[in-house]
């Protein structure tokens, strides 16, 4: 987090990816294909967040039984270092907005679009599964992939991926948030 590679290295990485969903959606209308619409009711979406929410919180309290998930993935910085506040910033950045709003387009936008005509829960279960697979964690894996499917479900069922930015975007800086000031 406070290496100024690691923002750079993540910012072509995203960028990279971006291409890639570029490239699947060619001829496609994708403003319709990935969902870029506002969602049909903005508080059954915040209904849905608060669900998926919960069920991850729950999921991710059986996992720590078995091993602690954010120390796993390493993303996540012992304590603030203010002398490198603007490699923070840059990172911070990274994390909470461009990783949800590329890792959206490429799995609740493209990959459940593609997956969606095998119908909606095997799209949305797939769907959790890659994103959790990509994550590249076995003790998160199940709270990732909770996750996944929950932001899919979220899709499915607001029609929009706009809900699903907010939602990633939100738990991306609260779990970063909360690492810092816990010193996990």
């Amino acid at each position: 987090a406070y290496r100024s590679e690691s923002s750079i290295f993540g910012g072509i990485q995203y960028a990279i990816l971006l291409g890639i969903v570029l490239l699947l959606t060619r001829g496609f209308d994708r403003w319709e294909f990935l969902a870029l619409r506002r969602p049909r009711s903005w508080w059954r979406a915040a209904g849905i967040s608060g669900l998926v929410i919960f069920v991850v919180f729950a999921v991710t309290a059986v996992v720590a039984q078995f091993g602690n998930a954010d120390e796993e993935q390493g993303l996540i910085p012992d304590s603030f270092d203010s002398s490198r506040a603007a490699q923070f910033a840059a990172y911070t950045a990274v994390v909470v907005l461009v990783a949800p709003i590329v890792e959206e387009l490429m799995f609740r936008g493209a990959g459940y679009g593609f997956l969606e005509p095998f119908g909606r829960t095997r799209a949305a279960v797939l769907v959790g599964l890659a994103f959790a697979l990509v994550h590249g964690l076995l003790i998160g894996f199940a709270v990732i992939a909770t996750f996944g499917i929950g932001l899919a479900f979220l899709r499915g069922r607001t029609e929009s991926i706009y809900p699903c930015i907010i939602l990633h975007s939100s738990f991306n800086a609260f779990g970063l948030a909360v690492g810092i000031a816990t010193g996990s």
